[in-house]
């Protein structure tokens, strides 16, 4: 889990934070994370989160499966007695407790993984934008629930700031997405910008492929600039871990711009360094 929070457009932990933050941090990734996976299909071979589980090794290929037994021991998290099966569950059992964390997040993002077994295919953007509640929005609110910071306005500044980054990472994984038979491009706009699924199969994007890229690069912006004042409304190293994620964002749109927005060769991934330019500015905005 160490290994892929370092494959993030944003920090995920950053040195800087105390290091209980951190710790409880990683505790909320280490569940995204492995919610995200069991819904990929990318655990690892051998069946081991299975049977941790309660489920044969066999099962492991079970999306469905795995998200309902997985939720089982999730329920186990917050019943005062029992222990929870997987170790990831387990770690993240003290962080619930400390911060008095309430389940709904945590089943927002196994319930958008189901989703993701029913659903591969979006007609409008409001469509992702209400997927974007269940598998961005929630992690937001469990920040703010780990610093003590939550409010409604917060929430929503935050909501806004997850939704663009869970955007901008399906614009980056186009052509990973259809490979897993998922295509986060609303139809809608597809349709409007002449774009067919056979487009987004080839090694290079076409010129009616980048316009449609560019304008959800753009929506993406502008729900950050709509989020960012969550920024500005904290202090101390949870400001420049807010200002971290908001340049993420920031970064990996300017990283997707630079490609011509033509993302089918590759995810295009920001720099450290353009990543710390991003930082600096939103500080200085926010400041």
């Amino acid at each position: 889990m160490l290994d892929k929070a370092a494959h993030e457009n944003f920090p995920v932990a950053p040195f800087f934070l105390p290091r209980a933050w951190r710790t409880d941090l990683m505790a909320v990734y280490g569940y995204a994370r492995l919610v995200d996976d069991i819904g990929d299909g990318d655990l690892a071979p051998g069946g081991a989160d299975a049977e941790l589980l309660g489920l044969d090794r066999d099962q492991a290929g079970d999306a469905l499966a795995m998200l309902d037994a997985f939720e089982a021991d999730l329920h186990r998290v917050f019943q005062p007695f029992g222990e929870p099966r997987h170790p990831l569950l387990a770690a993240l059992r003290p962080t619930v407790h400390r911060h008095g964390l309430t389940p709904e997040p945590f089943r927002g993002l196994i319930e958008a993984n189901r989703q993701d077994q029913r659903i591969r295919r979006y007609a409008t953007y409001q469509e992702l934008l209400d997927y974007c509640e269940l598998s961005a929005n929630p992690v937001g609110r469990l920040v703010l629930g780990i610093t003590g910071t939550a409010s409604p306005e917060r929430i929503r500044h935050s909501d806004a700031i997850c939704t663009a980054l869970q955007i901008i990472e399906h614009l980056q994984d186009v052509a990973e997405d259809l490979r897993r038979d998922r295509v986060y491009l609303p139809a809608e706009d597809m349709k409007r910008f002449g774009v067919t699924e056979a487009d987004l199969a080839v090694p290079s994007g076409g010129a009616r492929l980048r316009a449609l890229v560019a304008k959800e690069a753009e929506r993406a912006a502008a729900l950050l600039n709509e989020g960012t004042p969550l920024v500005g409304s904290v202090h101390g190293r949870l400001k420049v871990l807010l200002a971290g994620f908001v340049a993420g964002g920031r970064a990996a749109l300017r990283a997707v711009a630079a490609a011509g927005h033509d993302v089918l060769p590759g995810p295009p991934r920001p720099t450290k360094l353009s990543l710390l330019c991003e930082v600096g500015a939103t500080l200085r905005r926010e400041g």
